[in-house]
């Protein structure tokens, strides 16, 4: 049987242009969503003050985060030093604005390694189905049976504690988790009559993951995603916690507290601050998650 060519069904160039202007549209509609939301509105806010302060770091802190002053060791709040010093005379407030960079990387980062993996492994499983889908998600069966952080220390502890080993320890532990996740979206897709048509039409499998099947599944991605990188943060500051993520003396929040928590009761400090900036940047993406997904199936506030 001879494939038809489905290019001879497209229109070249107003289709193209009203393509991109229904894509503009939605994203205007989803950021009109956003700021009508309270809760929405102040998560973007903050996190949007925390990506510029991890940004301009350098331009904010005060001190230098990782030169020791032994004049000034374990000292509390005070007008010198507005969250105190660390055991090493170390400005906390300082070691805050640069861990904010660490916090970024980790997110950003690590949410890529698991959406990109994670995405092709669902899609695929999903799209060819049988014994491919079988062996892929039986691979992936057997690593949910792990708590993500039980086998991101694992991985940290076959290959070596230090941040960049942290961040892609934390990117494979959420793989099986984001596939499962992408694979019942697609499956929902998959079975639409306009992808049946595609197939009809002689439309390549690529073709089809990748114009039809992935723009329809996005909402879904997305959502998944923010809430996901709150879990990277908090599995990079347990990783940190007992010594497993950044080695000092790289300013990242875990690390603090973990440097801190010998000192607890006689400087509070240092375990306080760097504990309510990890809740805080955590509770945001949260916020923002569970306002995306009210926006992309109102269905779920009801």
């Amino acid at each position: 049987m001879t494939k038809v060519d489905a290019s001879i069904y497209t229109i070249p160039t107003n289709s193209a242009v009203g393509e991109v202007a229904v894509n503009a549209n939605k994203r205007s509609h989803i950021f009109q969503k956003l700021m009508q939301n309270k809760t929405a509105r102040n998560s973007l806010f903050f996190l949007s003050l925390v990506i510029l302060v991890g940004v301009l770091g350098p331009l904010f802190a005060p001190y230098n985060p990782t030169e020791p002053k032994y004049d000034a060791l374990l000292q509390g709040p005070s007008a010198a030093h507005w969250l105190g010093t660390d055991s090493l005379g170390r400005d906390l407030l300082s070691r805050l604005i640069y861990g904010s960079r660490v916090t970024l990387i980790v997110g950003l980062v690590s949410v890529l390694i698991t959406t990109v993996i994670g995405t092709f492994i669902g899609l695929v499983s999903a799209y060819f189905g049988g014994l491919v889908d079988a062996i892929l998600m039986r691979i992936m069966d057997v690593l949910l049976a792990l708590p993500s952080i039980i086998m991101a220390l694992a991985i940290v502890a076959i290959l070596g504690p230090s941040l960049t080993n942290a961040i892609i320890a934390i990117g494979i532990s959420s793989i099986p988790s984001f596939s499962r996740i992408v694979r019942g979206a697609a499956l929902s897709v998959k079975s639409s009559g306009y992808v049946e048509a595609s197939r009809a039409l002689g439309s390549s499998n690529g073709w089809i993951l990748r114009n039809q099947i992935l723009p329809n599944i996005m909402s879904t991605l997305v959502v998944f995603t923010t809430l996901l990188a709150g879990i990277a943060i908090l599995e990079m500051a347990a990783l940190g916690f007992v010594g497993l993520g950044a080695q000092p003396p790289t300013p990242e929040w875990g690390t603090m507290l973990n440097e801190g928590k010998q000192y607890i009761y006689n400087a509070w400090w240092l375990i306080t601050f760097p504990g309510i900036a990890i809740i805080m940047v955590v509770y945001a993406l949260n916020k923002l998650g569970d306002a995306l997904r009210d926006i992309f199936d109102p269905k779920s506030s009801n």
